[in-house]
């Protein structure tokens, strides 16, 4: 990597979590104005079986200090980050065309990442050939508001998930998942190391509506940040849809994390999926747009 000389790169290891999520919480903090980003999350990725993070990232430091960093994740997907205070200094070209080196060498055909709409990083993509993919957008239950109750089917109920009914919220989430997502199946251990094996996962954050035969007919994986309850996954069973059991488990999640100490309620979804009308619906709102760039290999 050609970069100034007082800068330095070594492939990371799993104790450079924190420092990653540093560079990544004042990237987002500077572009979009808030921080979404937790070490959980990159914790859970690096831990999936069979991942390697040595191999598949990459640290830029200026003396003992993080200041930028990519890797590349699962698939066609990767990511990377400078801090603002060392924008401009060709890291994040450099950044870039590691990816898709390490991207080729795994065999992949194309590689992308998310990045703000109109930020830094969207530009420098754009100028480097990377084309927009899909975009997802960030929302937010404004304070105050209320999901409207939705009620269940006769028979149905909304509760924690059972230890044995793990592996039916992973056959639910990647079901509907994978019918707009491109991608190979997400193994039931990839799963749990994602969700369940997540630092800070507690058995109540994962909801099931059961249906009058006590299979799992919805799930939805709820992340707790501080005062945020994040709906991380949400997923209905293909034959059960049209019968209110989301926006059910939207009211249950929220409800839970606020008896949890977390009030503010968040979610994310993307333009593959069509599900902004069903949020904007029941009075979630846009608080930042993101957009997925790619190029092939």
């Amino acid at each position: 990597m050609q970069l100034p000389d007082d800068l330095t790169t070594r492939p990371l290891v799993p104790s450079d979590a924190a420092a990653v999520t540093a560079v990544m919480a004042a990237s987002e903090l500077a572009d979009v104005g808030e921080v979404m980003i937790e070490e959980a999350d990159i914790v859970a990725d690096w831990q999936r079986p069979g991942y390697d993070v040595s191999a598949n990232t990459i640290g830029v430091f200026a003396d003992d200090l993080l200041v930028g960093y990519a890797e590349v994740g699962s698939q066609d997907r990767g990511d990377a980050a400078v801090h603002p205070d060392h924008r401009g200094r060709g890291i994040g070209t450099q950044l870039a065309r590691w990816m898709q080196d390490a991207a080729r060498r795994r065999g992949a055909r194309v590689i992308g990442m998310p990045v703000p709409q109109g930020s830094p990083g969207d530009r420098l993509l754009d100028e480097l050939g990377y084309h927009v993919r899909w975009t997802s957008w960030a929302l937010q239950l404004p304070p105050g508001a209320n999901v409207p109750d939705r009620p269940l089917p006769e028979g149905y109920a909304v509760r924690a998930a059972e230890e044995r009914e793990h592996e039916a919220c992973w056959t639910v989430q990647e079901d509907a998942f994978l019918e707009w997502s491109v991608r190979e199946r997400d193994t039931f251990e990839e799963w749990r190391a994602t969700s369940v094996l997540r630092p800070g996962f507690e058995p109540w954050q994962l909801r099931v509506v059961v249906d009058a035969n006590g299979e799992v007919a919805a799930m939805a994986l709820l992340q707790v940040n501080g005062d945020c309850g994040y709906v991380a996954r949400l997923a209905t069973r293909a034959d059960q849809r049209g019968r209110g059991l989301a926006q059910a488990l939207l009211v249950d999640a929220f409800r839970v994390a606020a008896e949890h100490g977390a009030p503010r309620a968040e979610l994310s979804t993307d333009s593959r999926t069509g599900a902004l009308g069903l949020y904007e619906k029941v009075g979630m709102v846009v608080t930042s747009t993101w957009v997925n760039r790619a190029i092939d290999l």
